[in-house]
């Protein structure tokens, strides 16, 4: 079954959500441009309270490679989500300061694009429009993904099993499809986690 991933956690009330519904991933964003953006001591905070078993991702855009080896190391997140303009030279370096997984993220508007995704050195790759604005991108291309992928951008309560149906990805990422007014909506989550794991949700 698809795996779900739940990005942009910030809240103790998002954490008691998750805890309920067990998404198998969930995101903290450790990128300073974003709205989502949360400090590593909250972090570790919110990690605290999470349920065993739910694996933490922490998302980074051009971090400096000792920055995230620290947080993976740590332990304050378990995988780390490069979602920037990281190339192999940079995989390399931080796999010489962690041995943790890695997922490479990559902006998908062509094949190009998709040839990149397929070769890259990373444990996962993530495939998604854009920089979570919440739009959705042309799923046609990903015929040609030969490995399994996260899907993310646009994806909603509405548009995921039809997406999960068509494209059997191994796991969706999703943030601004389960919130309101910005913030996580706890009724949106059980929705999105339904649509997927159906009467278990």
């Amino acid at each position: 079954m698809t795996k779900i991933k739940m990005c942009g956690l910030r809240r103790k009330e998002d954490i008691e959500a998750v805890n309920e519904l067990r998404p198998d991933y969930v995101g903290f964003v450790f990128f300073p441009g974003s709205k989502r953006y949360i400090t590593p001591e909250t972090a570790k905070e919110l990690k605290a309270g999470l349920a065993p078993g739910i694996r933490t991702v922490g998302v980074f855009v051009d971090e400096k490679p000792e920055n995230v080896a620290w947080l993976l190391e740590e332990g304050v997140i378990d995988i780390a989500q490069l979602h920037g303009n990281e190339d192999e030279a940079y995989l390399e370096s931080l796999r010489g300061l962690t041995e943790k997984p890695l997922i490479q993220a990559f902006r998908i508007r062509s094949e190009a694009d998709i040839q990149r995704a397929i070769a890259s050195s990373s444990e996962e790759i993530l495939l998604d429009a854009g920089a979570g604005d919440g739009r959705t991108f042309d799923w046609s291309l990903l015929a040609k993904v030969t490995r399994p992928y996260f899907l993310a951008g646009g994806l909603n309560p509405e548009n995921v099993s039809g997406a999960v149906r068509t494209l059997n990805p191994y796991a969706v990422d999703v943030s601004s499809g389960i919130e309101t007014d910005g913030f996580k909506d706890k009724e949106k989550m059980r929705a999105f986690v339904r649509e997927i794991r159906g009467d278990r949700a």
